[in-house]
């Protein structure tokens, strides 16, 4: 069977809602893409499609590592199909929406006009986001229940839907950290602002493609890092995988696990100090005094805390010495 049979093969036993779910999502992205050199139009400063771009390729990624893990469980499997199905829906529907208010060139999160586009953006987002979160905390308690793969990928996935469910508070935060204001659409129409995702300036931007600001905090940094912690930490395991094959010391999964649990760490210490930089109002760009110093203590504790697991691993792996044989078959 060639590599494309294989891959095909396995996509089969994935669950089928969330894979078409993500096949949507990065065909939007393509769409998405194309929109930016054949649509002219801007809102607050960029493309009007560089957001469903944005959207649909991290609701896709994001699918498909669920509709991968929903195969894996051993327990729970009709219950994570439904889930999964449900997901799929509401994804479906928070991505519409931006989609919607993109095609009629407006803003879809924290529009307040009174007018049909911002009200159906809003229902959407009403029936879409809540249970986006809620059933991506449910699935995490799947996981935590059994075993899905070996110990170092149980760990990985636990601590990447946990990030995940943070990464989701945190968008929360998103609609309580900026008040009330005005901007302008990209047919020139006033757009009631309430809430936003920059701290400092609520509408800041200035990174390329993310558009994440440089002018003040930005909730979204944090945001994007944790959701994605799971696929970050499935890479970590499989490398390790790989890496066991040549370092004998690493075939002992339990060694595995605890490098996974120490990079779990170490993700979730950079969280949280993005976060912590974010509610500061301090650019992700900007590494001021305050963030240097928790980013350094986190990487510190990270390569002393690897380090540890690595030197009590090679210890243990060690054969005997010829000297050390001899003297105990003299004793």
């Amino acid at each position: 069977m060639t590599i494309l049979g294989q891959c095909l093969s396995a996509l089969r036993r994935w669950h089928r809602p969330l894979v078409a779910n993500a096949a949507l999502m990065f065909t939007l992205t393509v769409v998405s893409a194309i929109g930016l050199f054949l649509d002219d139009r801007l809102l607050m400063g960029e493309s009007v499609w560089v957001k469903p771009m944005k959207f649909g390729f991290a609701m896709g990624v994001y699918g498909l590592t669920l509709a991968w893990l929903l195969s894996k469980l051993s327990r729970g499997r009709r219950l994570g199909w439904w889930l999964g199905t449900v997901f799929a829906v509401a994804g479906l529907l928070d991505v519409g929406a931006v989609v919607y208010a993109a095609a009629h060139g407006t803003v879809s999160h924290f529009n307040n006009n009174d007018e049909p586009v911002a009200e159906t953006v809003r229902t959407a987002f009403n029936v879409g986001v809540a249970p986006i979160l809620l059933i991506t905390i449910i699935i995490a308690v799947l996981v935590l229940i059994q075993r899905t793969g070996d110990r170092a990928m149980s760990r990985a996935l636990r601590a990447g839907l946990g990030l995940a469910i943070a990464s989701m508070v945190v968008a929360l935060w998103l609609s309580n950290s900026a008040g009330a204001r005005t901007v302008t659409d990209a047919n020139g129409n006033p757009v009631s602002m309430n809430g936003g995702h920059g701290i400092g300036d609520p509408d800041g931007n200035g990174m390329f493609l993310t558009h994440w600001s440089t002018t003040g905090g930005d909730l979204r940094v944090p945001h994007f890092v944790g959701l994605h912690a799971i696929q970050v930490l499935l890479l970590v395991t499989a490398i390790l995988g790989v890496l066991a094959t040549r370092q004998h010391w690493l075939r002992d999964e339990r060694v595995r696990a605890r490098l996974v649990g120490v990079a779990g760490l170490g993700y979730t210490g950079a969280f949280a100090t993005l976060t912590w930089q974010a509610k500061r109002g301090v650019p992700v760009t900007h590494l001021d005094r305050q963030t240097f110093i928790a980013f350094a203590g986190v990487a510190v504790f990270t390569l002393v805390a690897a380090a540890a697991v690595v030197v009590a691993a090679r210890r243990r792996s060690t054969p005997p010495t010829d000297a050390a044989l001899s003297g105990v078959a003299a004793g």
